[in-house]
C-alpha cells in the first residue's frame, strides 16, 4: 500500500478521477443519498490517498481552519467497499488526524460524523457535541478532536 497527501493542484487526472469515483460509489450509490459532492472546498483541502497499484482503497479529504468550521476538519472519509474490515479506515482518520494537528498546530479538528459512526471515532479521540441533526437525509453528529496544548514560549 501505497499513501499520499496531495494538494488540489498536484492529484493527476486518472487520481482525481478515482477519487471522484469513489465518493460517488459510496456516497450517493450505496448510501442511496442524492447531494451535490462537488461542494467547492476540494481546491482548497489537502488530501489523503491510500492505493494499491491502480487502485484507490481509501480517502480523505483535510480542511485548513476557518474553512468550513473554525477548528481544522477532516471530511469525505471513505474505505473501498472491497477493503472494509481490515482497519484501513483507522489508518486513513488517524493519518488525517497526525496531519491536521502537525500542520496546524494549536486547533482542534471537527468533523460531520454519521450517527452510526460515533463509536469508531470515540475510539480515535473525537468526543460528539450537540445534538444528532439531518444531513442528506442520514443521521449525523459532530464530533470534536482536542488539539494537544503548544507551551508558552519563554
Amino acid at each position: 500500500m501505497q499513501w499520499d497527501t496531495l494538494l488540489f493542484n498536484e492529484l493527476t487526472t486518472p487520481w482525481l478521477y478515482a477519487v471522484l469515483r469513489l465518493r460517488q460509489e459510496v456516497f450517493v450509490v450505496e448510501q442511496r443519498c442524492a447531494y451535490l459532492d462537488l461542494d467547492g472546498l476540494d481546491h482548497q483541502s489537502t488530501h489523503m490517498l491510500c492505493s494499491s497499484g491502480n487502485e484507490l482503497l481509501a480517502y480523505l479529504r483535510c480542511l485548513p481552519p476557518g474553512l468550513v468550521y473554525p477548528e481544522s476538519a477532516l471530511g469525505r472519509i471513505v474505505v473501498c467497499p472491497t477493503r472494509r474490515g481490515q482497519d484501513l479506515g483507522r489508518e486513513l482518520v488517524q493519518r488525517g488526524i497526525d496531519h491536521n494537528l502537525t500542520r496546524w498546530p494549536g486547533h482542534g479538528i471537527r468533523i460531520s460524523a454519521q450517527s452510526h459512526l460515533q463509536p469508531f471515532y470515540a475510539s480515535l479521540g473525537f468526543v460528539g457535541e450537540g445534538s444528532e441533526y439531518l444531513e442528506d437525509d442520514i443521521l449525523h453528529r459532530q464530533m470534536r478532536y482536542q488539539a494537544p496544548s503548544i507551551p508558552a514560549e519563554r
